[in-house]
């Protein structure tokens, strides 16, 4: 890990630890130009009473130029640092984030979004979050060696008495990492959960206020907070206990290195200026312990955030795309033929959704998919644009399998529009463009067709509206009509509408879905696969195909399914029966 991280920014880091390297250095100059003043200003100026203005203004000017270069140093070693991390961080995040569009829906459908949003976010933090010390603790390694060779050659009595204590610091450290490395693991995971609940109460806060269950999530979500919290304060109870241990182990190599100084320059054996340098010295060899003591402290943290991301960025969990991509233009023959399918290996308990569909939607032609909740239309409609695939049969645009295509072939040939209706934080233009190369009057036109033209001239800044999270500032109806306008702008020549219509009046989607048989008519829009339950709706189509079971039990138009199949009849009248019953009431 720390190895891939240098890798990829070898120059930053190099530079980083560079200033460090200087800065340590600059640290142990320190000491030898606070040694020269005591020895060449401070003492002789009790001996004779004076002060030579010339050693003065050297060691102010040794002083002065030694806080500079450390300056120098610690700017640099933090600015360098702090750009290979937030690049390390960036890249990570673009790399999680490339991997989650290139996983299947069916991956995304079990591993929740507030714990893709830890692993992009928290998760690859918590990776490179070393390589804020990690530049320091290299760069300090040199002050240590530097010290420690500098007081050698002033007094090697005193420094190897002062070095007693170095041991004792390596060992509680090491204790210290065994001890903290699980509970800052078990800290991390839990961030996940929190984020996970937070995620789901924010997304579903109609669900939540219009139930009343502020008090329940608030609770759920307080008990995942107060795990973390437990785990956090664990982490901080090991870190309050050996932190002024390991501060004070150095306090006490100086204390002892005072008392034998003292002792020694009163005997003649050593120089108060030495005294004062190795003195000063262990004031400042504790820092590369604790810099190395800040690595190992993070490294746990680190080692679970790759685990975790690498879990992603591993998963061989795939959809492979071909590279065929479709000839011709205008609407396209759709053969389904076989086709089965389940969630779960049938060898492992799954139970089949679909089984052996067959069926042919002719170029220009509109099919209705009619069956009862729980009947396998929407998972159809999943197959049919390949965003699963079946576990048995295929799916055939003009005769190329749809596994064949590339994934800009097919996406460029077929558009979906599901029953739940998402739309960005944008305008209403880049709503319905989603970045692709149209222009206004191509968006209009797709406007009109939807019904969507009226009250889009509304808006304030029309086609420049911005919409808020989800087009919350719209209702339920304008949303879908904003989503088929975005699947018609690209021309497809498959249109597959799952109960994309179901938030409107049903005059709206009379004239809406009459413009697209009529486009599709006259060879100018797409085959469309439409799942419907109104009766007026399927009237529409030129072929209905009935699904219950995951199997198709009937097919034909309309009037005919109408007239011989009693389960037909008593589904298609159903909803009008009800909605009869409710305007009579």
């Amino acid at each position: 890990m720390l190895g891939i991280g240098i890798g990829r920014e070898r120059f930053m880091f190099a530079l980083a630890v560079v200033f460090s390297l200087l800065f340590g250095l600059m640290t142990v100059a320190d000491a030898w130009v606070l040694g020269y003043a005591t020895d060449h200003v401070i003492r002789p100026s009790f001996d004779r009473g004076d002060i030579t203005d010339g050693t003065l203004w050297v060691a102010i000017g040794l002083f002065i130029a030694v806080a500079l270069l450390r300056t120098v140093g610690v700017v640099g070693r933090r600015l360098a640092g702090g750009i290979v991390f937030y690049r390390l961080v960036a890249a990570d995040r673009r790399r999680v984030t490339r991997k989650y569009l290139e996983l299947p829906l069916s991956w995304h459908q079990s591993h929740p979004t507030g714990q893709l949003l830890s692993n992009a976010n928290a998760d690859v933090e918590a990776i490179w979050s070393v390589f804020m010390p990690l530049p320091m603790a290299l760069g300090v390694l040199a002050m240590l060696v530097g010290a420690v060779a500098t007081m050698l050659v002033a007094d090697a009595v005193l420094t190897l008495v002062g070095l007693v204590v170095f041991p004792a610091l390596f060992a509680i450290n090491i204790v210290y990492q065994r001890w903290q490395g699980p509970r800052m693991a078990h800290a991390q995971s839990l961030r996940g959960d929190v984020s996970a609940i937070a995620h789901e109460s924010f997304d579903g806060a109609l669900v939540v206020k219009s139930l009343g269950r502020e008090d329940d999530e608030t609770r759920r979500f307080a008990a995942a907070a107060e795990r973390l919290r437990d785990a956090n304060i664990g982490v901080g109870r090991i870190r309050a206990v050996f932190d002024p241990v390991l501060e004070a182990l150095p306090n006490l190599g100086i204390l002892a290195v005072l008392l034998l100084g003292a002792l020694r320059v009163e005997s003649g054996a050593a120089e108060p200026g030495d005294v004062v340098q190795i003195a000063f010295l262990f004031t400042v060899v504790a820092m590369p312990v604790r810099a190395i003591g800040w690595v190992l402290g993070e490294l746990p943290r680190s080692v679970v955030g790759w685990d975790r991301v690498r879990t992603v960025l591993d998963d061989d969990a795939h959809m492979p795309y071909g590279t065929r991509a479709l000839a011709g233009e205008g609407p396209v023959a759709l053969r389904v033929d076989d086709l089965g399918f389940s969630h779960e290996p049938l060898a492992d308990g799954g139970v089949p959704v679909l089984s052996d569909l067959s069926f042919d939607v002719a170029p220009g032609s509109v099919t209705a998919v009619v069956g009862a909740t729980g009947s396998g239309k929407s998972t159809l409609t999943s197959l049919v644009t390949r965003l699963v695939d079946p576990v048995t049969g295929t799916v055939s645009l003009d005769g190329v399998d749809v596994r064949d295509l590339s994934h800009a072939g097919l996406a460029a040939s077929v558009a979906l529009v599901p029953q739940s209706t998402f739309l960005f934080d944008d305008s209403v233009r880049s709503n319905v463009t989603l970045g692709a190369e149209v222009d206004d009057d191509a968006v209009w036109d797709a406007l009109r067709v939807v019904q969507a033209e009226r009250f889009v001239s509304a808006l304030p800044h029309g086609l420049d509206t911005e919409l808020g999270e989800r087009g919350t500032s719209l209702s339920g109806g304008q949303r879908q009509r904003l989503a088929l306008a975005r699947a018609l702008v690209r021309r497809p020549r498959l249109l597959v509408m799952d109960d994309a219509t179901s938030a409107l009046d049903p005059d709206v989607e009379q004239r809406i879905l009459r413009a697209l048989a009529d486009q599709t008519a006259d060879g100018t829009g797409p085959s469309v696969l439409v799942v419907a339950y109104r009766k007026a709706t399927i009237a529409l189509a030129d072929t209905v195909l009935h699904l219950a079971d995951g199997r198709i039990v009937g097919r034909g138009p309309h009037d005919e399914l109408h007239a011989r199949s009693a389960a037909y009849r008593d589904l298609v009248d159903a909803y009008d029966q009800a909605r009869e019953e409710v305007d009579h009431e």
